[in-house]
Order: structure tokens, then C-alpha cells, then sequence
């Protein structure tokens, strides 16, 4: 009979303060901790990863170490340095026979850069990012017999922007970093 009347006793006063302040500041830690979190979240929203055009050297791991089943990473044409070449070494491959858009004279291998006359003797090359896998060899060809007018990017609109990116562990050259929201796009220098 006693055992009943014990747990049929109305919580004290006491108690029941304590139990009601313990779960308000449980929610007030929880809800304080939420929006930290939050803020945090937001704090590395402003930040993406990007490459430095001045450090890259085209190693292939772009292509090669991303997460991405094909790499965030595309080439990029800045179209205000480039020379609009006939013999474009960004496009054709090295020692080319014949001066010709045959597959087996071009540097892409997965012909991602289309080629169209403006007039004599000059091209534009446009970049088909669809298709383009990030390895960086017509970034290199480019840099190498040309002006450096191709070079790579992330692309943010495709980038899972991860807490540590995989490429820039890889990266021989240090290239890729977390940047302010501002710096998104780096761009080739003259």
C-alpha cells in the first residue's frame, strides 16, 4: 500500500523546477549549438575550391582524382589572351603530319575543344564543358607552344565542394585551395 501511495504522490515543487529547467537548458544548448553549427555552415559556403592558374602544371590528377565520376574540374578559355592561332597547340596534338581536324592530330581526347574560322589565318576555340573530363593536356599543350590561354577550373556549379578536397591532397603543385566567394574564378593573367 505504501509503494503505491509513493509513486501516485505528486512531484514536488522542487523537483519539478529542476526537471522543467533541466530540459529548458537542454533546448537552449541544443538550439545555441544549431545555429553555430549554422553559422559554420554558412562560413564554408563562402569559400570554394579553385585553382591558381599560376601554379597548375597540368599533371593529369584533375581529371583522374576527383570524386566525381567525371571531374569537376574543366578547362577554361580565356578568350582576351588568346592568339586565335591557326597551329593552336592547345588544340593539335605535337608534330601533326597534316595541319588537319583529324581525331588523330588532336591534343583533346574526348574532342571537347571545337574550332571555328573567323578569318584568315585565325580560329576561335570554344570549350564543350559537357564533355570535357579535367585532364588539363590542352591546358599544358597550350602553355607550352602557346600563349597560356587555356587553363583549368573547378566549376562550381558542379563541385560537391567537399571539406577536403581529394585533388588538392594530390596536388604537386599546390594549386588548388579554398578561396573567398570573391576569388571564385581566377583568371589567366596576361
Amino acid at each position: 500500500m505504501e509503494e503505491e501511495k509513493k509513486n501516485n504522490d505528486p512531484i514536488s515543487r522542487k523537483k519539478f523546477l529542476r526537471m522543467c529547467g533541466t530540459a529548458v537548458a537542454g533546448t537552449a544548448l541544443l538550439g545555441v549549438s544549431a545555429v553555430a553549427l549554422k553559422r559554420l555552415a554558412d562560413k564554408e559556403a563562402d569559400y570554394f575550391w579553385q585553382i591558381d592558374p599560376k601554379k597548375c602544371t597540368f599533371c593529369g590528377r584533375c581529371e583522374t582524382d576527383c570524386v566525381l565520376p567525371i571531374s569537376a574540374v574543366k578547362c577554361v578559355h580565356a578568350l582576351r589572351v588568346c592568339g586565335y592561332c591557326d597551329l593552336c597547340g592547345g588544340y593539335y596534338r605535337t608534330n601533326v603530319k597534316d595541319l588537319n581536324t583529324a581525331a588523330e592530330n588532336m591534343r583533346c581526347p574526348t574532342g571537347a575543344i571545337k574550332r571555328s574560322y573567323v578569318e584568315d589565318p585565325y580560329f576561335e576555340y570554344t570549350i564543350e564543358e559537357s564533355i570535357c573530363n579535367g585532364c588539363g593536356k590542352c591546358a599544358k599543350g597550350c602553355n607550352s607552344f602557346g600563349n597560356g590561354s587555356l587553363y583549368l577550373q573547378v566549376k562550381q556549379d558542379l563541385c560537391t565542394n567537399c571539406n577536403e578536397c581529394k585533388i588538392s591532397r594530390v596536388c604537386p603543385s599546390g594549386a588548388i585551395r579554398r578561396v573567398p566567394y570573391a576569388m571564385a574564378y581566377m583568371l589567366k593573367d596576361d
